[in-house]
């Protein structure tokens, strides 16, 4: 079986997988919009499956019935169940857009393999793929789903810094676990306080931005259209139109100012309170982890390897269900976040160590 092949055999299979995944998540699903739009798209799915069936056999494959991957339904459900529509839209629009670059990818290194008649299917299927990419991307849009990345950060924010001071005072404190647990939670709520500001000031600022060059842009319109077209033939030419197409278009533009003030500078939607709540919770969701061991243990030595356990875990779990549904592999994504969060609590301990080793901290 060559390179073609191999690869065609793996988009059978994800194809197959989706198809049943979006059947899934239609019987599970009570809106009936989007329940009718899941049933939809499982259709679409089964479509692109028999046109990879039909691909193989065509080369003398036979390709067997897919293994569903009943983990990645399962993982999703929970995720529908417990965090709602919004993150489930906001994977899945991952999962699409990684379907759309595989298969751009394959169309342009193996365009010769394909007769005509598989070429313009094959390019129907990517614009299916971006047209399910986009309807999840509107779907995640009415859920706030921009708080669910405020929420993630977060979370991941308060693991990572939390377990790097528990791990760095367990050298210096390594027998008085309550004393590292206490001083992390102060640190946690601390850095949960400055999370929380920072996210409702960055909130705040970013519309505060869009409203001056709003208004900005109704006065200028109002006091010189000229100007104003001139502006929008310059914002135009730096976008890479050519000048003529952008003179035409500035000057078709000049009388429909509020269409063009919203195209320019959308409203934004985000609740600067909201990124706030969602950021500071988070964050001591995260540091829940690393700092409860320290209140049950004897010592802050038997503490650390739970300490770093409950953390690991936790940043597999979420890395686990981001691979699942965006079709990237686990392993890299476990190894990426897990690295980073014990890299750092490891050169803490080190840093701790040192610490205690030229002041004696303990011991005073």
């Amino acid at each position: 079986m060559g390179e073609v092949e191999k690869l065609a055999l793996g988009f059978y299979d994800d194809e197959y997988s989706d198809s049943v995944l979006y059947a899934e998540l239609a019987k599970f699903e009570k809106d009936p919009k989007i329940k009718q739009e899941f049933l939809r798209l499982s259709r679409i799915e089964a479509k692109h499956a028999k046109f990879w069936h039909d691909f193989l056999v065509k080369r003398g494959i036979k390709p067997g019935r897919p293994k569903v991957r009943r983990v990645t339904i399962f993982v999703v459900k929970i995720l529908r169940k417990l965090l709602g529509p919004g993150v489930v839209a906001s994977l899945l629009e991952m999962g699409e857009n990684s379907a759309i670059q595989k298969y751009f990818k394959f169309l342009n290194e193996h365009f010769s393999e394909f007769s005509s008649e598989e070429m313009e299917t094959l390019k129907s299927i990517i614009l299916d793929e971006l047209e399910h990419e986009k309807f999840f991307y509107e779907s995640k849009k009415k859920f706030h789903v921009e708080n669910i990345r405020d929420f993630v950060l977060g979370m991941n924010d308060g693991l990572v810094e939390i377990l790097g001071a528990v791990t760095g005072l367990s050298a210096v404190y390594p027998y008085s676990p309550r004393l590292v647990g206490i001083s992390g939670l102060i640190v946690g709520v601390a850095g949960a306080l400055s999370m929380a500001i920072g996210a409702l000031i960055s909130v705040r600022s970013q519309r505060q931005v869009s409203e001056s060059i709003r208004e900005r842009t109704k006065v200028l319109f109002k006091v010189s259209p000229e100007r104003a077209v001139g502006e929008i033939y310059e914002k135009l030419i730096e976008g890479g139109l050519p000048p003529e197409i952008a003179k035409e278009v500035s000057e078709k533009l000049k009388g429909r100012e509020e269409a063009l003030i919203k195209l320019l500078v959308p409203e934004g939607e985000e609740s600067e309170f909201r990124a706030a709540l969602y950021t500071g919770i988070a964050y001591l969701v995260g540091v829940a982890f690393p700092v409860t061991p320290y209140f049950l243990a004897s010592s802050s030595l038997v503490a650390l390897p739970f300490s770093v356990l409950l953390a690991g875990l936790a940043l597999s779990i979420v890395a686990t269900s981001v691979a699942l549904i965006s079709g990237i592999s686990i392993r890299k994504k476990i190894a990426e976040m897990v690295a980073t969060g014990l890299g750092a609590a490891f050169l803490s301990y080190l840093f701790g160590h040192l610490m205690e080793s030229i002041f004696n901290v303990s011991g005073l």
